[in-house]
């Protein structure tokens, strides 16, 4: 059965059962597991019936209805996809059909877990040990390279870990666009992916752009800094994007610097990344520093509402952290 690995929680299995819970609120986790099940009904029945139900709008006794034996004898598939909605009658008719599923059907809900209307019910499913698929929101970004690599290691294919890491800075803050990604570099790169290839590919994405900008302003190089920059406005990318890409940069740099000779486990940081801040770091100092990361900070708040113009906020910002290198 497929399986999923999440970072520090252990292997997880999506297996399709007459009652399955899919319990967390990271949509392209919930969308997976939902897709897995999905498949694996209509592998067991290709002729299976499926019908949504809406909790919210959810008439007594529509479940009772829709699980009763087919006339044609085909396997049916319900899918509730928004729990925490239910209605009261939803929730007493699912407490008593939990405990007593209907031959030949299968039912999946999905709840975003926490205090969401809706827990009586999920604790009834793991009471009456059903399976229940987290899918817990994924915000560090060893998560988020857990779910590359193993997007990769299921095609069967190999991606550089310098690859992997570009694709988290790059798309990290958007799961269904990293994974995408992924996706669309294991269909049309042959053999080992690069970050050559990651860089090619999404050259021309919001993220991707803001991290070419980055890495200009980081060596001081103001005008290929602002080329960029201009060309990345000249095809619709946003300011705070851009903002967000140069924070993540100039964060590592001050992470290292602080450092000093500490090794990666001290710094969460894989050893390439350690190395490229520490040759990125020369021409900085701790001042020089702190001073690219108040104009980030000023940056930023302008991207959000406190500037008219926050595209200019963003080249001022370039323009400032350009300037820093070398200073003392």
């Amino acid at each position: 059965m497929p399986t999923r690995k999440q970072a520090d929680r252990g292997p997880v299995e999506i297996r399709l059962a007459p009652v399955v819970l899919v319990k967390g609120s990271e949509g392209v986790l919930v969308d997976r597991a939902l897709d897995s099940l999905r498949a694996q009904a209509l592998q067991a029945d290709p002729a299976v019936e499926r019908t949504d139900l809406s909790a919210a709008s959810y008439q007594s006794g529509q479940l009772g209805v829709i699980a009763s034996p087919s006339l044609f004898g085909e396997s049916r598939l319900i899918i509730v996809p928004d729990l925490e909605a239910m209605s009261d009658a939803l929730a007493e008719d699912l407490l008593a059909y939990i405990a007593d599923p209907a031959d030949d059907v299968w039912l999946l809900l999905v709840h975003p877990g926490g205090n969401a209307r809706g827990k009586k019910v999920v604790d009834a499913v793991a009471k009456a040990r059903w399976p229940v698929i987290p899918a817990d929101p994924i915000k560090r970004d060893s998560e988020k390279l857990d779910l590359v690599r193993a997007d990769v290691r299921a095609a069967r294919r190999q991606m550089d870990a310098e690859a992997m890491q570009a694709l988290v800075d790059a798309l990290g803050s958007d799961l269904r666009s990293m994974c995408a990604a992924v996706s669309q570099l294991l269909s049309d790169v042959q053999g080992r992916i690069t970050i050559d290839d990651v860089r090619r590919y999404q050259a021309g994405r919001i993220e991707a752009t803001g991290f070419d900008v980055a890495d200009a302003a980081v060596l001081g190089d103001t005008a290929r800094a602002l080329t960029l920059l201009r060309h990345a406005y000249a095809t619709g990318v946003d300011p705070q994007p851009i903002i967000i890409a140069l924070a993540m940069k100039f964060r590592a740099l001050a992470k290292v610097s602080v450092a000093g000779s500490k090794g990666p486990g001290a710094l969460k940081m894989a050893p390439w990344q350690i190395d490229r801040a520490r040759r990125e770091l020369r021409g900085w100092t701790d001042q020089s520093l702190a001073g690219a990361i108040r104009a980030l900070a000023v940056a930023d708040e302008e991207t959000k509402g406190a500037s008219r113009d926050p595209h200019r906020a963003v080249e001022k910002a370039v323009i400032t952290i350009c300037r820093l290198r070398g200073a003392r």
